[in-house]
């Protein structure tokens, strides 16, 4: 029989002796790791549960938000009544012992077209406004505000830290 608590529980237990990483040196690790990656996989579901999407997606970060530009999808269905939201940023280097990932938690907004926010999206992307305006649909920007980072660096025990770090934020 599968014991999904203690599973679930691996990580807070073994935490408990883990060495933590100062919190400025974290977010330092964690920025620079966000910042030398262009892709994520966006994990949403709709409240009900009846959808479940994870969608690979370019992100652009500023403003200690992700920010995407999507063309559509049935992740707009599900994020239209859960704005709960987790990202996956990975080192594309399965080599065991070259490890890194983040996973973040947070909280999606779907910008408003043509909007002040989704004008500094394309504002600082790059993307002229009259371009998007010219397309046959329209062009839909989601807004992630991280909640909590986790993540799993090899490089983290050089240092003398645990490979697994986490922040609230």
């Amino acid at each position: 029989m599968v014991n999904y608590d203690e599973a679930a529980a691996h990580w807070q237990a073994r935490e408990k002796d883990a060495a933590r990483m100062p919190e400025e040196e974290l977010q330092d690790a964690m920025e620079k790791f966000v910042e030398s990656h262009r892709v994520c996989a966006l994990a949403c579901a709709s409240s009900d549960g009846s959808l479940v999407r994870n969608t690979p997606i370019e992100y652009e970060w500023f403003d200690g938000a992700f920010w995407m530009f999507s063309e559509g999808g049935l992740k707009f269905r599900a994020l239209a009544t859960n704005k709960r939201v987790c990202l996956a940023i990975f080192d594309p280097d399965p080599t065991f012992g070259h490890l890194a990932g983040m996973q973040v938690t947070g909280t999606a907004e779907v910008l408003e077209p043509f909007g002040p926010d989704y004008l500094a999206a394309c504002e600082h992307k790059g993307i002229p406004t009259d371009r998007l305006r010219a397309l046959p649909f329209t062009m839909m920007v989601i807004r992630v505000q991280p909640t909590r980072v986790d993540m799993l660096c090899s490089a983290f025990k050089d240092g003398g830290y645990d490979v697994r770090q986490w922040m609230e934020l």
